[in-house]
Parts: C-alpha cells; structure tokens; sequence
C-alpha cells in the first residue's frame, strides 16, 4: 500500500513518517538546514508477514504545492496530518481538496502534536477537523490523536495502517504498463534510476520499454519494487527501475515523464475531460481561463474550452477540452488538477474521457454525445455507447489505447461486444450489427438511385459511390461492406465500375447505331486504335461531335479515355496491362522503362508513354526512378 501524507506546513508530517518508519524523508541538504520539507521524500516500513507501505511525504510550504501534487497520484491511502495547537490551516484545505478532487476517498487523520495542547484543545481541534472532512471522500476517515516525540498514539495508528495494507485488495495490474516519473538519479555502477508509481500494468527486468512523451526506447537493467530489490514491479507499487537507452541519460528524462509500454505512448496536447469546479472559488470558471494542469508527476500550462455553455459555477462540474501548450501522457480515467494561471491556488479537477480529442467541431452536438458515451467508466459498456453514436465504425486500436488495454484484454472485449469487426491488426474498425446492416442496405439504394438517374452509364465508381452516400463512412469500412455485398451478390463489378446485378447501360437509337460502325474499329487496330479524327472521317462525322460521342461511351465504361485523340477498348487496356505484368516478371529488380514498354508494345513513343500515365493514375502503376513498378494486379484494375 502506498501511503501520501498531506497537510500545511511545519504540522509534523516528515517527524510522523519518521516515528512510524523509523526513516527520515526529508533527504536535500537544504531541506536538513531549514527544517523543511521542499520536495518529494519517501520512507517504507516492513511488516513480518512481507507486506510493505510505502510513504510518500510531501511539502507542507505553499510554493511546493507543485511538488505536492507529484506525489499524491497513484496512492491507496491518504494521511491528512492536521497539528492539535494551529489545527486546519490553508494549506490543509487545499490538501483536503486535491485529494478529494483526486477521488482518494481511502484514507486516516493524523492530530500531531498532542503533547504541546491541552485535552480541551485536542478536542476542540478533532471537532474543527470533523467540520473540514464534512462531505469530502475523506468525511468517513477516523482521527488518531498522536505525538511524534513522545510515541503517543504511534502504535495505534501504525496497526490502522496495517490493518488497512491488508485489507485493500491488491491493485489489479491490468492494462500495458505505466510508471509515473518523479525522481531520476545515476548510481555509479548501475547508471541511471528512475523511480514512481506504477500506475497500470507489470514490468519485468529485461522488459523493453518507451520513455514518453519523448518517444524514446529503454531497456530495464534492474528492478526495486517497495524499496527492494525484485525481478518485476506492478501497479500499487511504488518502483526504481534501473533504465539503459541509446539516447537516454538524466539530462533527457524528467519529472512528469512516463516510462511505459509501447501500446500506452500516446502523448497529447487536446483532450476531453469531466471538471469540477471548487466551492471555494469566487466566481464561475470561464471558457478559455488559463490553467496549469498537473496529471501524476506532469504539470503543463493551457487553457480549458468549455464545452457546454460559457462557463461552470463554483461547485459544478462541466465538460471540457483541455488545450495544453506542450504534449503529456494522459489516457481516459486518469484524474488530474487544475491550479490558476499564477500556480497560486486550486481551482478544481477531473478525469481524462479522450486523450485524443479533435481540433474542430468539439462542441458540436454530434462531439458531445460521444463524449458523454466515453465517459462510462467501464470498457465494455463505453464502447456499446461509442458504437451507438459512430454508425461509421469505431476505430478499436484507438479504443484501446485511450483505454489502456492490453493487447489480450482489447481482444476479450471485442469478443464480448456484439459488432462487426472489420480490418486487420492494425487497422481494426468495430461497427455495430444493425448499422453495419444499414450501410449496405444503403449502398445498394444509391446504386439503384445512379442507374436511375443515368441508365446510359454502368455505374460509379467506388469512391464516387462512397462520396454520394448520406452517411460519411471511412474508405476501409466502404470497402469491407462492397466485398461482402459483392460476395452475395447483391452488387456486382463492371471492370472498374460498381452495378446492380443485370443493369446494362441504355443508350439512344442513334448512339447504339454508332456504336455498331465505332467498335470495330477500334477492336481491328489491335493495340494501337485509331484517332478520334481518323474515326470520325471513317463514320462521316466532325471532330467534335465524335469526341462527345466517345465521351458518352467513355462514361458507360464501353472505351476507356487515355489521350485527347485515343479511346482504348476494355480489353486492349487489358492486354496492355498484361504485357506490363510480363515484363515485370522478368525484370531483375521489379520495374521496366517507358523506352523499354514502347519496344514491347509497339505503340510508339508518345502513346506509350500517354498509356503509362493513364496506368498510374488509375492505380495500376507508380513511377519508380528512371522506370515504373506496379502496384495493383492487371484483372484487377482493369477487370
């Protein structure tokens, strides 16, 4: 159990670590010259059956409240130490506030200093403490009368703590591993240390991790798990982890970074959170207000758009996007602090719902519902809601990430939800059932809307049909429903062209006789069809009007546009996409020359390379260098 003591300053909270500990926290030189604690000291005390609790003690002063607040994250069990002679003070207060807006609702009250008051005074200031507890998560917490001079009370508080290590259930170590850091060191011999709160996960010596936000690989040489020395650490555990890294070294890791698994990197600069706003502020917060923002051992500045309504009155809550002027680790669930713009005071606090929220729109109707449907703390139940208000499909990996699950748990959950998966690894989508149903029926409808409005032509292609849909819809899910839809039947391909099954394009009397004296002589041509001059002089019509006619053709997929004078058959861009297939078959690294094409072809040399340009932008082929590789399948491209 990880124990962080709380109150104002010069209350006796290091004096207390030490009479329980028998260790003494405050650890700087200054902090031994002046009696004060400045930052972050830590103490642990063994217990016969090997349990261990952890203390964290941390500055009383005002100025230190930063330091404070790197300490405080991640705890099981709060020790708020009130003096029996000043009782609460200011900083006791905002203490108290932080921890509750921290949500630690475990937790005991430490009256020091008994030995300096009279009983009447220890009581009075046990009733002053009930007042300031009242209607916090710590309201329930029992008061422990003590001196840290003369031993009085020590023992009883020292087995409530005990009691306490045992009776708290083991933190889960669920979820890709997490370490807040907020102390760095070398050790000659060793090299550098880095020690936190695990917050997620486990670690294991050897285990490969990232230091983040700098996006930084490490290697873990060496593990100390509640002050001693172990082959793995976990979540509840405060850890030393001995790290080694190409580019790292303790001018590169600071305070407030993350040293994580690979899957938990995600840093952020925008993300959408739940805020309370503290009774004791004077007026309402406002859209905008700037905020330094402290989340585990990170503090960063920003400001906070409101996202419902121009602002929150004090005692409310609100949902908001924070916008941070540099990025930190934040993933949904994680609470956090907000202080003035001046660092002076609390102002309130939350918890993380997306770490990965949007640029524009982030109060639009549509952005709040999904908001609120990530704001269910349970995974599963979150995403039911997520599916529920994104029609378009669900980005899982995203999910995941924002959520902190690990590979195995994400995949248990998606097993657990009722949608359809679609995608691979990397680029998984989850859709619910009903609309996964509902986009299909619906392309099926604006297939039969476009053959009604043009039955001269065979059909859009795939991306026009997905632009012309009343739904937007991601490219990888369009693309997963026309393979199913395909796949029953229910559509069907015409080369590059989607159709409903039996359409055939109509065309006018006259364009259909035309069409009877055009094909064959582009198909008796061979690979090389004539100009549009030529067929025009062969048919007894002008220039222009046979370009129109062949551009009508040319939309009904019967011939296919590669230059301003020459319409290609279906079939001969077939043959000619095989003939570019070939030669890559036998190319010793892949690829052919237009000089080399135009030889094998016998185009010549500015069709050739006309028909190579039409090849890479239909998807076909790609320039590589001086030559060209190709990038799709012939039949596929081409039908």
């Amino acid at each position: 159990m990880i124990v962080a003591t709380a109150g104002h300053i010069d209350h006796g909270k290091t004096l207390l670590v030490k009479a329980l500990t028998g260790v003494d926290a405050d650890r700087l030189p200054e902090e031994k010259q002046r009696g004060l604690t400045i930052d972050l000291g830590f103490a642990y005390r063994h217990f016969a059956d090997d349990s261990v609790l952890g203390f964290v003690d941390v500055p009383g002063h005002e100025k230190f409240v930063r330091n404070m607040l790197a300490g405080v994250g991640g705890i099981d069990f709060a020790l708020l130490i009130v003096a029996a002679d000043d009782g609460p003070m200011p900083q006791t207060e905002e203490h108290l506030a932080i921890l509750d807006l921290l949500g630690v609702s475990v937790g005991a009250v430490a009256l020091t200093k008994i030995d300096r008051v009279a009983p009447e005074r220890a009581l009075e200031a046990m009733e002053e403490i009930e007042l300031l507890v009242d209607g916090t998560t710590l309201e329930a917490a029992p008061v422990f009368p003590v001196s840290s001079i003369t031993g009085e009370g020590i023992p009883d508080l020292r087995a409530h703590l005990e009691n306490q290590a045992q009776a708290i259930a083991a933190r889960s170590d669920a979820g890709n591993f997490r370490l807040a850091v907020d102390r760095t060191f070398t050790i000659a011999g060793a090299g550098l240390v880095v020690t936190g709160t695990v917050y997620a996960g486990q670690v294991s010596v050897g285990d490969r991790l990232v230091l983040s936000p700098a996006g930084l690989p490490v290697r873990v040489r060496g593990i100390h798990a509640q002050d001693r020395q172990s082959e793995a650490g976990q979540a509840g555990e405060r850890c030393a982890l001995n790290i080694t890294g190409a580019e790292i070294d303790k001018e590169t890791v600071h305070r407030g970074d993350w040293v994580l698994a690979e899957n938990a990197h995600a840093p952020t600069k925008r993300a959408d959170a739940m805020i309370r706003i503290l009774n004791s502020e004077p007026r309402s917060f406002r859209h905008w207000t700037p905020v330094h923002l402290h989340l585990a051992a990170a503090a960063a500045t920003g400001r906070v758009a409101i996202l419902e309504g121009g602002s929150i009155p004090p005692g409310e809550t609100g949902l908001v996007q924070l916008v941070l002027d540099e990025p930190i680790g934040a993933l949904a669930g994680d609470r956090f602090i907000l202080r003035d713009q001046s660092a002076r005071r609390t102002i309130g606090g939350g918890r993380i719902i997306d770490p990965f929220s949007p640029a524009r729109g982030r109060a639009r109707p549509q952005r709040l519902a999904l908001v609120n449907a990530m704001a269910q703390p349970e995974p599963a139940k979150a995403l039911d809601a997520v599916l529920a208000q994104t029609p378009g499909g669900v980005d899982l990996n995203r999910f995941a990430q924002a959520r902190n699950l690990a590979p195995d748990e994400a995949e248990a959950l998606w097993e657990s939800v009722d949608m359809v998966r679609l995608g691979g690894a990397r680029d998984a989508v989850g859709i619910e059932r009903s609309a996964w149903d509902g986009l299909r029926d619906s392309i099926v409808e604006a297939l039969r809307a476009w053959h009604q409005a043009r039955p001269d032509q065979p059909g859009p292609e795939e991306e026009r049909l997905r632009r012309t849909l009343p739904r937007a819809t991601a490219p990888a899910v369009f693309s997963a429903a026309l393979l199913d839809l395909l796949s029953e039947k229910r559509i069907a391909r015409d080369g590059v062209y989607l159709t409903l099954p039996g359409h055939r394009a109509v065309f006018s009397d006259a364009d259909s006789a035309l069409w009877e004296k055009v094909e064959p002589m582009l198909s008796e041509h061979g690979l090389r069809p004539p100009r549009v001059l030529e067929i025009a002089e062969e048919v007894g019509l002008d220039g222009r009007a046979t370009e129109r006619f062949l551009a009508r053709m040319a939309r009904a997929g019967m011939v296919a546009r590669v230059a301003d004078n020459r319409f290609f058959l279906p079939e001969t861009l077939l043959e000619l996409a095989l003939i570019a297939e070939e030669m890559v078959k036998t190319a010793p690294d892949g690829s052919f020359s237009a000089g080399a094409y135009n030889k094998r072809s016998g185009l010549g040399r500015n069709l050739a390379i006309q028909l190579l340009e039409f090849f890479d932008k239909r998807g076909f082929s790609q320039r590589s260098g001086e030559g060209r590789k190709l990038i799709a399948g012939a039949r596929e491209i081409f039908g």
